[in-house]
């Protein structure tokens, strides 16, 4: 999953990373009060660095664990994209480190620039995408890869795997967090 998905739902975490932050797979609930505006619940899964150097790997977990975690820049930065972080919570299992964050939003284009039209929610993908899991139906093309939902729906979910952490190097982030 390498397209706006990952890049957003990075962003939500870790901004101005030294290394890079990744995670195993990434799933979205969003619970709509309005065609445009509503609730999203992020769930992030087994997130790693892959920072080679001792140092990045430091900043990857000071991005992670005070930035993300409790900075109000933070917060101030995600209200400029529309996201209104209402929890952000970081949780280990093991070595495995597990991110939720929940956020309203006024406009869905917030979300993953899902659009709105004609009678439908949609979200546009690269075809190369994996959904794991959608309650929305799937329709692939050549060019992109789109999940569409009927506008009577008022909970859209879906679920995206980003890496399988395969042929790269990643530290686990679990053994470094202290709640």
């Amino acid at each position: 999953m390498k397209f706006s998905l990952l890049a957003a739902a990075g962003i939500l975490l870790v901004l101005n990373l030294s290394g890079c932050i990744d995670f195993y797979k990434v799933s979205y609930e969003i619970n709509l009060e309005t065609s445009d505006k509503g609730t999203a619940i992020v769930h992030l899964y087994d997130l790693r660095s892959d920072a080679e150097k001792e140092k990045d790997f430091e900043t990857d977990k000071e991005n992670i664990f005070q930035f993300a975690l409790k900075s109000d820049d933070f917060l101030q930065s995600m209200k400029q994209e529309g996201k209104n972080i209402q929890s952000r919570q970081l949780f280990a299992s093991g070595d495995t480190l597990n991110a939720n964050v929940v956020y309203t939003f006024d406009s869905i284009t917030s979300v993953e620039n899902m659009q709105h039209d004609a009678g439908f929610f949609y979200l546009t993908l690269e075809p190369t995408d994996s959904v794991i899991a959608t309650n929305g139906e799937i329709i692939s093309s050549k060019d992109r890869k789109r999940i569409l939902w009927d506008k009577s729906m008022k909970t859209l979910t879906f679920e995206i795997l980003s890496n399988t952490f395969t042929g790269k190097a990643y530290k686990m982030l679990g053994p470094y967090y202290k709640p």
